[in-house]
């Protein structure tokens, strides 16, 4: 009968050597490997980002679509810096406030502006035509109006019969909203604006006039 042979410790060595080794280079493949993962899932993520997310004329911009029924509804989310007190410590935090609008601002820009556009403290909105609901778009147009006074501009209906409080002159805008053959935003004096409406552009003129808002709120031309 033959003896099994007895292994040195140099042998027994080598071969726990060997094995060390063997699974020193499978991890590293399985670390490259992981890399290489993590590289494309990153890639992926920022094209994804990227497609998402935009800038125009200084102001950043996110696209949200929202698709639980056909057609998806896609809107376009920028956020203000605002500071607000704590309820409860009473301490001003900083903070976002959210806006979203339908229209890409991009295209918002067939919107022609003539004059420019120079916002006051409060802005006084009149409306002499009654066939602007445009299946509830109304609603949406003078809420988002509502919205910029995050941006320190106060909406406000016009009333004949206060008119006498609408001074100073400096701190008025006046906006009378009307029926037009093309939808634009026209300048007719100092603090006075004529937004013509077309084909029930509600939307998109008071969008416009809220981009103008925002690219001068954060610096852009």
């Amino acid at each position: 009968m033959e003896k099994k042979k007895t292994e040195t410790n140099e042998e027994i060595e080598s071969r726990i050597k060997e094995q060390i080794e063997k699974q020193n280079r499978l991890l590293k493949k399985i670390f490259i490997g992981f890399g290489i993962f993590l590289v494309i899932l990153l890639s992926v993520y920022l094209i994804i980002s990227s497609a998402r997310n935009f800038e125009y004329r200084g102001v950043d911009f996110e696209i949200e679509k929202y698709c639980d029924s056909k057609p998806c509804l896609i809107l376009y989310k920028t956020s203000i810096p605002i500071q607000y007190e704590d309820g409860i410590t009473g301490k001003v935090i900083d903070g976002d406030y959210n806006i979203w609008i339908r229209n890409n601002p991009k295209n918002l820009e067939d919107v022609v502006v003539e004059g420019d556009i120079n916002f006051r403290k409060n802005m006084v909105v009149s409306v002499n035509t009654e066939n602007l609901f445009c299946e509830g778009d109304w609603n949406i147009a003078l809420g988002n109006l509502q919205k910029l006074d995050v941006l320190g501009i106060n909406f406000m209906p016009k009333n004949e019969s206060e008119i006498f409080l609408y001074v100073p002159a400096e701190n008025f805008m006046y906006l009378n909203i009307k029926e037009g053959n093309t939808t634009s935003i026209v300048k007719t004096s100092g603090n006075s604006y004529d937004m013509f409406v077309s084909n029930c552009e509600i939307l998109k003129a008071t969008e416009r006039l809220m981009l103008e808002a925002f690219v001068q709120a954060n610096g852009g031309e």
